[in-house]
């Protein structure tokens, strides 16, 4: 198990890395990692008896990334019009349905697995095109993940009290504080990388760092609701050793858009 695990990880490191280093690679990166978190999504969903428009929803989460990468006219400044849209269409799909039986829980569903997964982590090429963007990517991944490491590696090991037990039993009070705490750690590490202005000194980081840290969890505990909602270990299994690619983007589908929205006002 601990060597799949590794090398998983390396093949996680190793496509992240190209996403950071090549401005181009990153839509790619953002497009595998939505189609495989929205079907791991709508599968999760489809074992509770309900029906969604999973391939219209996989569709549209190849969509969304793409007209951010491209800039498409109908997308580039409307977002909330795309998003009425094809909250529309879905309503178009379910008119064409016989069956009436949970039609609201069909619909509200599809449209929520767009949202949660595909817009939330399109905001990663968002960050990416910004100045310095490869940068931002890398400090909000670096910070992100080393909290999900450190909740890991100290929560397994010294973990006595669970946090939120009826969500997530094995996530723990300790495993939670050592997720801040690591997440400040590479907060200010990041500073190494990241270009020389006020909003990254070292008072920031460590603000910016425990905010990460806080809102990184807050990714892994909502997952963690959708897995219990639906009497599942792991969203997938794609990934040996770890899981499923909602198991290893879950933390940072909270961090990317909240990072997004404020480097892209200090920066402005």
């Amino acid at each position: 198990m601990l060597t799949k695990r590794i090398l998983s990880s390396i093949f996680l490191v190793a496509i992240t890395m190209l996403a950071i280093i090549y401005k181009w690679f990153c839509p790619v990166f953002a497009i595998f990692l939505i189609v495989g978190g929205l079907y791991e999504f709508f599968k999760l969903i489809e074992r509770q008896g309900i029906y969604v428009y999973k391939y219209f929803g996989m569709a549209i989460g190849v969509i969304i990334p793409l007209s951010i990468t491209f800039r498409f006219e109908l997308t580039k400044n409307w977002e909330l019009l795309f998003i009425v849209l094809t909250l529309l269409a879905i309503f178009l799909l379910q008119f064409t349905r016989r069956e009436e039986s949970q039609a609201v829980v069909s619909i509200s569903t599809t449209v929520f697995g767009i949202l949660y997964i595909a817009w939330f982590f399109s905001f990663i090429i968002k960050l990416r095109f910004l100045p310095y963007g490869a940068n931002l990517v890398a400090a909000i991944v670096l910070i992100t993940k080393f909290g999900d490491i450190g909740a890991y590696l100290i929560g397994s090991r010294w973990g006595k009290r669970a946090l939120i037990p009826r969500i997530s039993p094995k996530k723990t009070v300790e495993g939670a504080i050592a997720a801040i705490v690591f997440s400040v750690l590479a907060a200010l590490a990041s500073k190494s990388f990241l270009p020389e202005k006020a909003v990254f000194s070292n008072f920031h980081l460590l603000a910016l760092g425990m905010f990460f840290g806080i809102l990184g969890q807050l990714g892994d505990l909502s997952e963690s609701l959708i897995k219990r909602n639906c009497q599942a270990k792991d969203s997938g299994a794609i990934f040996p050793g770890i899981g499923g690619v909602l198991d290893v983007i879950d933390s940072l589908l909270f961090t990317i858009p909240a990072f997004y929205f404020y480097m892209s006002t200090v920066l402005a």
